[in-house]
């Protein structure tokens, strides 16, 4: 795997986790009993972007970690997925 594709999959894979991880620990304003006027009651309190972002950012690490280390050391590819359903041939 090159540094290019690398690249391209920890972003993928940063991004997605981006998306599943930032409803967790999100409080609503209606929740907080302090919505602001002109805001939606379902808007955030307190959107705490830097930490969405660091932790999104260590668990895309452990990811792609698990990722390379299934596909370049372990040498899990593709064409190994058939073997752990011999059922479904």
């Amino acid at each position: 795997m090159g540094i290019g594709s690398a690249l391209a999959i920890y972003f993928i894979i940063w991004w997605v986790t981006l998306f599943a991880l930032l409803p967790v620990g999100l409080r609503t304003q209606a929740e907080e009993g302090e919505i602001t006027l002109g805001t939606t009651a379902s808007a955030p309190a307190r959107p705490r972007m830097g930490l969405a972002f660091l932790r999104t950012t260590i668990v895309s690490t452990v990811i792609f970690g698990g990722f390379y280390y299934l596909t370049q050391i372990a040498g899990f590819g593709l064409d190994d997925i058939p073997h752990f359903f011999p059922d479904l041939k």
